[in-house]
């Protein structure tokens, strides 16, 4: 039974709002690392109006992940920041954003003129931005700050390269140019540390550096924003130089470099000395063995030392002492000697290359020989070897204790401590408990590498009707070099694109290599955002050195990989009107603007030689620019399909009254429609008759792309609309006994969530949710999303974990064995083994979705098959048989509530209903409230998810009257069902006789496989002879598509006035492409009555009178039925049990033969070397020849 909510927690759910993070003036309020980031400028002018400072703010900089969300939540944010006075003016590029910050500091060189006694600078950007902007940040520091001003650069970076072209670190690059760093924890830390960095930027005349990393910004949790929360003491024991440590003017360079080399510096470690703002987090008297470590990898430490059994009070009795480092440069020496006094030993815990471990060393090095302890951090060392660290050795890689490379987790760190500290001599009954940890950890990695998990993998890609699908082709024989954007996962398609640069760079590495190489032009990919940033300067550069290059300028009209911000950094955007000019002025030799819409550029004043072609034009414009020398250009332009959808939702662009539909009996599961649209939206949906295709209209974004595939089953529904299920037609929840509330689990110690999906499905909500309710009942949380390219499809995760106490949470991810429920949105993300290394047998319970989303796998292979069902048998090896909770949630639903969207609060109430949520149902149902997004239905799929978990027979009585609109997998009927059903469809494609002529041939085989006691050649053959005799000519095409039941699935899937168009290419009518290829047309509704007479000549098929029959196409179907007849024959001459599989294969053969025209006649041709080499394997088998 579950305690009633106390009346505190009961107000605080009612009272609370998402407004909170940047209203509330004292208290908690739920935060992201980002809006940590937001609210940070506010406090500090809160702080310093209270001070009587009248003074304003300025942030700018360039987007990039892990900050690549920052200016959005800025721009959200924009009424609270105005309130305060802050100015948000996001850069060009980060090196021109870090200079207009500099700026606000030199308000103090005319204060005649200024309006506020300072203003303080935020600069942000990504990693790599930190690298560019280090001329920017030299000149800025050595001139010093305003006295009140002051500036942070924030630092977004990615060790493990996440979302990265390459990993990167911004330590060093701050100490390079002199900037003091902070290393945050938490998002406490990001305020707390934060208001500190401004104090000591304004006290010691510096910019200071705020390193922030995925784990920590892309963290949220319950946060204290109370603004004189943090006690800022400005030290009294430095004294500073005549005239100051600010800004001035005129400032000589070398009397700038001297103030910074003999006296800012100083004042900084002064500020961190009267700060205390490097500390002992745990101390005792008697302690021998020293932890220190600063952001994530303190974080890691402690649950390190968790995980080892080793709390607090177990630390003191063994002599650990453990040091916290908010300010990782300049290192603090008499805080850091404090620390190290008595100590024997002392490791360093620190992601990548080595900083606080460098500063240690140093410091330590001359001191007094008695509090002299051997240091260790990334290489270990035996008792006594002092043979000078890593520069000393040939290869010390191979001694590796906390590795450079990648990252640091808290098992890798408790490993790396329970060494050491059994090397310093613990008592037997410690080390026997940190071996039984350290073998969970064993165990759980042995059972991965044992476990063989053939479950898939989500693979990133390009969103449904993206135009980088189309745009990133290149012709036959070129290739193509990657940008920075979502166009650069064109390297893992079937693009022929290699190789990449540093964002601005694109294109230019082919200026040192055409002087030494035949191959005479190369394509390169440059997105419309790097080119305002930077990337104009690569195409000048390619046009100075005369290469032979075509730069395809990809306009998508959205900064679309941070999530859809305007190009140009202005409301406006950047139109292709200027960017052709620019083009042009700069010396492009031709430019060309290719676009799904030219009719958008009728009447628009191009420059001279400028032409629009439409995109279907892309493939024979590259073949001509290739032969143009110089550097040529196209703007390929279109936008991002995820911003239309953004702007239709938000009713700033209108939705299409146009839907593709695919008449499934038509399909021939060729797949050449998902080969030239490269869209997830195009699925697979198996049948009677085989695997088929269906589009997916939740997801697609209407690019139509697919309608470019060569096949007839293709119609666009338009002028209507997708008829909503009516209510009637939904599940009723009132129809159903609520179910009991179950007992929820109490987390003395961090509860583990790990919710696991597909990018862009709404798995970060779900994190979300539980991370405010927990929120609201005042219980500690962090949650840690971990999207990044995910949001193209790929797999994303966010961690949830939950405490009674914060104090109890210690890290920002459930780390390997310790999640106690796994939410598998998705089977195969949920099967993979990041997920799989959180779980651990007995522990861990998994609510496992069931539905088979297809991945980007199926765009190669049209067999691709879901592993769903070896998901589920992975899982259940994982974490035991009865730990494995499963229902198929999207069918249930698009069923239940109409639209798979509902999916994961489905899920998440089934959870929750399984008592593996700690938390109340009135907290979580008051977050969805919060959320504000589809409320009710939200709110009505967390209960049907909890009906599914009680009472799953009464949620299937409710589905049984449903229509369901998503994949089904179809039983396996056996072979009379499968004969029977295709003797009916081929007595309607012809007449009966030609229906007998089937039948009696699979009746022929079934008595020769007879006395082997199989029928499995003779399915194989009642599929594919039918497969083969029900040939789609013009005649059948036309009779599927006036079948009664193909109108009435449209007129259940759609309501309004609306007509059909048919997307056909008829031989005697339809153009052909330079590939000598049949292209197809639209055809608008006249052609359904011409195909209702069409359908009448289904007599005339084959006889001299067809009017189709003397095509090359029809009589070559017409032989192949006659070939295979003859090659079954054969197989059957020599049939027996050894030779039967070669048999069943050889009869498979024609379901490679899928399509229309080329497409079929591709297959075929593929096809018959595969069959030729069966033959000759079955005719040179010496049975065969005794059975002749």
């Amino acid at each position: 039974m579950n305690a009633p909510l106390p009346e505190s927690v009961r107000k605080a759910i009612e009272s609370a709002s998402l407004d909170d993070k940047y209203r509330l003036e004292r208290g908690r309020a739920f935060m992201s690392g980002v809006q940590a980031l937001v609210r940070l400028p506010m406090l500090q002018r809160q702080r310093d109006a209270a001070s009587g400072l009248n003074t304003a703010g300025f942030v700018s900089g360039y987007r990039g992940s892990p900050l690549g969300g920052y200016d959005q939540a800025l721009w959200a944010a924009k009424k609270h920041l105005a309130e305060h006075h802050i100015v948000f003016q996001p850069g060009v590029n980060e090196e021109l954003a870090a200079t207009a910050v500099w700026g606000t500091q030199q308000l103090d060189l005319v204060p005649a003129q200024r309006r506020h006694d300072g203003v303080f600078g935020i600069w942000y950007g990504k990693g790599p931005g930190v690298d560019r902007c280090s001329d920017v940040f030299k000149h800025a520091n050595m001139a010093g700050t305003a006295r009140h001003g002051g500036v942070i650069a924030i630092a977004g970076d990615d060790h493990i390269c996440k979302s990265s072209t390459a990993a990167h670190q911004s330590d060093h690059i701050f100490k390079a140019c002199g900037l003091p760093v902070f290393f945050p924890s938490s998002v406490q830390d990001i305020l707390d540390m934060g208001l500190h960095a401004f104090a000591m930027s304004r006290f010691a005349g510096v910019w200071t550096g705020m390193k922030t990393i995925q784990e920590i910004v892309e963290s949220a949790s319950s946060v204290v924003v109370d603004p004189d929360r943090v006690r800022i003491v400005l030290p009294e024991d430095f004294a500073m130089p005549a005239g100051g440590v600010h800004i001035r003017w005129p400032d000589a360079p070398l009397e700038q470099e001297a103030r910074l080399f003999d006296f800012k510096w100083y004042a900084a470690l002064a500020y961190v000395r009267a700060n205390r703002l490097n500390h002992n987090v745990i101390a005792g008297p008697g302690d021998r063995f020293g932890l220190i470590a600063s952001g994530k990898a303190f974080n890691d430490t402690r649950q390190a030392l968790a995980d080892l059994g080793l709390d607090d009070a177990s630390c003191r009795a063994l002599g650990i002492r453990l040091h916290k480092v908010n300010v990782v440069w300049p290192l603090e020496a008499g805080i850091t000697r404090d620390f190290a006094t008595g100590l024997r030993e002392i490791l360093v815990v620190e992601e990548k290359r080595q900083i606080i471990e460098y500063q240690l060393k140093e410091e330590l090095y001359n001191w007094r020989p008695d509090v002299r302890p051997d240091v260790l951090g990334k290489f270990d060392e035996g008792e006594g070897d002092h043979s000078g660290g890593e520069w000393s050795q040939p290869n010390p890689s191979g001694n590796w204790l906390l590795r450079a490379k990648a990252d640091l987790s808290p098992a890798i760190i408790a490993r790396a401590i329970a060494r050491r500290l059994k090397k310093l001599g613990v008592p037997d009954d410690i080390a026997a408990r940190m071996d039984a940890r350290l073998a969970v950890l064993d165990a759980r990695e042995r059972e991965l590498t044992e476990l063989k998990t053939d479950t898939g993998e989500r693979t990133p890609w390009f969103c449904s009707g993206c135009p980088h699908n189309t745009s990133t082709r290149v012709p036959e024989g070129s290739r193509a070099v990657a940008g920075i954007g979502c166009h650069f996962m064109a390297v893992w398609m079937d693009r022929s694109t290699s190789t990449f640069t540093q964002m601005g760079g694109e294109g230019v590495p082919w200026v040192g290599q055409a002087p030494f190489t035949d191959e005479r032009h190369i394509f390169a990919n440059l997105g419309d955002g790097t080119y305002f940033h930077s990337g104009i300067l690569a195409i000048r550069q390619s046009i100075a050195a005369g290469v032979n290059i075509t730069y395809k300028l990809l306009y998508n009209d959205a900064v679309a990989m941070t999530g859809g911000q305007p190009v140009g950094e202005r409301p406006e955007g950047h139109s292709v009107l200027q960017i052709q000019k620019s083009l042009v002025s700069e010396g492009v030799r031709k430019l060309v603007v290719v676009t799904d819409d030219p009719a958008k550029y009728q009447g628009v004043a191009l420059e001279p030689g400028v032409t629009v072609h439409h995109r279907d034009e892309l493939d024979r414009i590259q073949r001509e620019l290739r032969e143009i020398p110089g550097t040529t250009a196209i703007v390929y332009d279109q936008t991002c399909a995820t911003e239309k959808r953004r702007r239709r939702k938000r009713g700033k662009l209108v939705t299409p009254a146009r839907r593709v539909v695919i008449n499934e009996l038509v399909c021939e599961g060729c797949g050449d429609c998902s080969v030239q649209s490269n869209c997830l939206s195009v699925e697979p949906v198996e049948t009677e008759f085989g695997r088929k295709r269906r589009i997916n209209q939740n997801t697609c974004n209407l690019d139509y792309s697919c309608l470019k595939g060569f096949c007839p089953s293709f119609v666009t529904v338009e002028g209507g609309q997708l008829r909503k299920p009516k209510k009637d037609r939904r599940g009723d929840l009132s129809a159903l006994p609520p179910p009991p509330e179950p007992t929820l689990p109490r987390a003395e110690t961090a509860w583990g969530i790990v919710v696991a999906g597909v990018g862009g499905t709404g798995v970060i909500t779900i994190g979300q949710l539980l991370g405010m309710a927990a929120h609201l009942e005042g219980k500690g949380v962090v949650t840690q999303d971990s999207a990044g390219l995910a949001q193209k499809g790929g797999a994303t995760w966010s961690h949830v974990q939950i405490a009674e106490r914060p104090e109890a949470i210690h890290t920002t991810k459930v780390d390997t064995a310790q999640a106690d429920l796994v939410i598998a949105c998705d089977a195969i993300v949920g099967a993979s083994r990041p997920t799989l290394a959180v779980m651990q047998q007995g522990r861990t319970y998994v609510a496992l979705n069931l539905h088979a989303t297809p991945t980007a796998g199926f765009l190669k292979n049209p067999d691709w098959q879901s592993p769903t069902a070896r998901c589920g048998d992975v899982l259940r090896a994982s974490v035991g048989e009865g730990r494995v909770g499963s229902l198929d949630a999207e069918r249930i639903a698009v069923q239940l509530l109409g639209d798979s969207l509902y999916t994961n609060p489905l899920m998440l109430g089934y959870a929750w209903q399984q008592g593996r949520i700690p938390l109340t149902r009135a907290a979580l149902r008051r977050a969805i409230e919060l959320n504000g997004v589809q409320v009710d239905a939200n709110l009505a799929a967390f209960e049907w998810g909890r009906l599914c978990a009680h009472d799953p027979q009464a949620v299937a009585s409710q589905l049984q009257t449903q229509t369901a609109q998503v994949i089904e997998f179809v039983r396996k009927p056996g072979l009379d069902e499968i004969v029977a059903t295709r003797v009916d469809f081929l007595t309607g494609y012809q007449d009966a006789a030609y229906a007998a002529r089937y039948k009696a041939f699979v009746d022929q085989v079934r008595a020769a496989e007879a006395p082997l006691a199989s029928t499995r050649l003779s399915e194989a053959v009642a599929r594919y002879l039918f497969k083969l005799m029900a040939y789609k000519d013009e005649v059948e095409v036309a009779r599927l598509h006036t079948d009664p039941a193909f109108a009435a699935r449209l007129a259940e899937m759609f309501e309004g006035d609306f007509k059909l168009v048919h997307h056909l290419a008829p031989p005697l009518l339809a153009r052909r492409n330079d590939k000598g290829e049949l292209v197809k047309q639209p055809w608008g509704p006249w052609m359904r009555v011409a195909f209702k007479w069409l359908a009448r000549f289904k007599g005339l098929r084959g006889s001299a009178l067809d009017p189709f029959g003397r095509s090359e196409e029809r009589r070559g179907e017409r032989a192949l039925i006659d070939e295979y007849r003859a090659c079954i024959e054969e197989l059957l001459r020599g049939l027996s049990a050894e030779r039967l599989p070669l048999a069943v294969e050889i009869a498979r053969l024609p379901e490679e033969i899928r399509g229309f025209g080329h497409v079929k006649a591709r297959h075929l041709a593929a096809v018959r070397p595969k069959w030729t080499q069966m033959m000759a394997r079955w005719r040179a088998d010496p049975t065969s020849a005794r059975a002749a």
